[in-house]
């Protein structure tokens, strides 16, 4: 008999905070909580409605959060076909910060809240 592979997530994991700041010469700046559903197949990536976040210029906020769902799902593939991922992440809360925000701070934010994610079911992340 074969077994089937694991899932990711297994249950719904709230709440995953990521505040990634880095203050030298290329300062990076993202604040993201993320909640982690499970779902029938797939990796989809939602902002939560009505999610506001104070920043100047406002049409970056889009490129920001595709950033950080890039960042998620690249994480989420490394574990390959050892662990189905099947999850349907939503975007709760954002800060961004004039000086430090760009696409590669969410992206890092993305990784590192994939991570965060499976270390709370406890399996580490590559």
């Amino acid at each position: 008999m074969t077994s089937l592979p694991p899932r990711f997530p297994p249950y719904p994991i709230r709440e995953v905070r990521v505040l990634h700041r880095r203050q030298n010469c290329g300062p990076q700046f993202a604040d993201v909580t993320v909640d982690f559903e499970p779902a029938s197949e797939g990796f989809a990536f939602e902002v939560a409605e009505g999610l506001t976040v104070e920043y100047e210029p406002a049409e970056d906020l889009p490129r920001f959060f595709a950033a950080t769902a890039a960042g998620i799902e690249e994480q989420l593939s490394l574990h390959g076909p050892d662990v189905v991922t099947a999850t349907r992440v939503v975007l709760r809360r954002a800060r961004a910060d004039a000086f430090g925000s760009h696409e590669r701070a969410f992206k890092v934010a993305g990784y590192l809240a994939a991570r965060e994610a499976w270390s709370r079911i406890g399996v580490s992340g590559h």
